[in-house]
């Protein structure tokens, strides 16, 4: 039964709903593609400033997707040990909530849709038509997570889609927009995005690997167990930063290049510090902490490559 609710939400109810905290993680595959292309001198800005404002859209469509489908799926219960999140306190409805995902799944697709008309050189309408495709399967996906009757979230696919859209997709999808092709290399800077990107998101499910369990979510911790899921996220780090020095030393360049490897204290910082506390409230701060250590390797490493330019 749903729990009475005001009829309108304050604002701050919609904003703590949208979780802004997010948008910077969210935000570091477009910075890094733009960088690259940067580097390469094929930057626009017009193109930044829309994969920006479609990102966000996106960010926070899956931000109130999460609110509203752990509701429904019994996640977000009085066992989660998190913060907690506006339809399970009552103070958004869940049909307000599903109002709102629809909202800003319309205002996802239109920006990206701005965002492909003026990115794409219409002359090979296949390339249009894929990123169309692809922009679709990313609205879906950050609605499906914790949403519908097979939340894939709930299946532990959740890292294997973070490292997909907030890797991949998110830095060769923005060079292509920028540059209209695709330097594979790239794939070696982008897979670390999203390595430590999924790393963010083991911290939070190590986090909730209780009340998850009993939910019947299945999230890579809830399969591993909290000690293999340490060593699962000391893996994403140690992979992230493998392919960052792999991609360096295959590039011409001078020291510059090396400019990311000031964000490596703070990433095992973070892999030691989720080794070793072991209570869901210790860790609750390392998921800050990662996304902005995440943030700066992304900073580091794009202002490595246009001073190495």
């Amino acid at each position: 039964m749903e729990p009475s609710v005001s009829p309108s939400p304050s604002w701050r109810a919609w904003l703590e709903a949208a979780r802004p905290r997010t948008l910077p993680l969210a935000l570091a595959s477009i910075l890094l593609g733009s960088f690259l292309a940067a580097a390469r001198a094929q930057f626009n800005g017009l193109i930044f400033g829309l994969a920006v404002l479609t990102t966000v859209f996106l960010q926070i469509l899956s931000n109130l997707a999460n609110d509203w489908g752990d509701s429904i799926h019994g996640a977000d219960s009085l066992h989660r040990e998190g913060p907690q999140r506006a339809v399970q306190t009552g103070h958004i409805s869940s049909r307000a909530m599903r109002n709102a995902v629809i909202l800003f799944s319309v205002l996802s697709f239109a920006s990206g849709i701005t965002l492909l008309l003026f990115g794409i050189d219409l002359g090979d309408i296949r390339v249009f038509w894929g990123f169309l495709a692809l922009g679709l399967v990313a609205i879906a996906a950050a609605i499906a997570y914790t949403s519908g009757p097979r939340p894939y979230g709930y299946a532990g696919l959740g890292d294997i889609s973070v490292l997909i859209f907030f890797g991949w997709v998110g830095v060769l999808g923005t060079y292509y927009l920028h540059a209209q092709h695709i330097e594979w290399a790239d794939l070696l800077p982008a897979s670390a995005c999203g390595l430590f990107a999924a790393a963010v998101l083991n911290v939070n499910n190590i986090r909730d690997i209780h009340s998850d369990r009993l939910a019947g979510k299945f999230s890579i911790p809830v399969r591993l167990g909290p000690r293999r899921a340490r060593v699962y996220h000391w893996a994403l780090l140690g992979g992230g930063m493998v392919c960052a020095v792999v991609y360096v030393l295959q590039q011409p360049g001078g020291p510059w290049q090396w400019l990311f490897l000031l964000s490596f204290p703070l990433l095992v910082r973070n892999g030691v510090a989720v080794w070793q506390r072991q209570r869901a409230a210790e860790l609750d701060p390392l998921l800050k902490q990662m996304a902005l250590s995440t943030l700066l390797f992304v900073v580091t490493f794009g202002l490595g490559q246009l001073l190495a330019a």
